[in-house]
């Protein structure tokens, strides 16, 4: 999987839980997810395990308190979605 399509899946998953819509439309990497979306940590878990369930991945503590903005969310799953060598 490419960063841009990571980052599409990501915006759809985000979305219904945003409350800053016009910061949203210009959302970028370094977009922070709870600060300028207006998502609240509690909706940010369900973001994470939404993230589990599209991506076939198991997110442990320590990976889901590092993302912070959407690039983190983005490398996060290119990691846990890569092939093993």
């Amino acid at each position: 999987m490419d960063t841009k399509t990571a980052f599409g899946k990501i915006i759809s998953i985000i979305k219904p839980f945003v409350k800053n819509t016009t910061a949203f439309g210009a959302a970028t990497d370094g977009t922070r997810i709870i600060e300028d979306l207006g998502v609240n940590s509690a909706r940010l878990v369900d973001i994470i395990l939404a993230f589990e369930d599209e991506f076939g991945i198991e997110v442990d503590d320590e990976s889901a308190d590092r993302v912070r903005t959407l690039g983190d969310a983005v490398q996060m799953i290119l990691q846990k979605t890569a092939p093993a060598l």
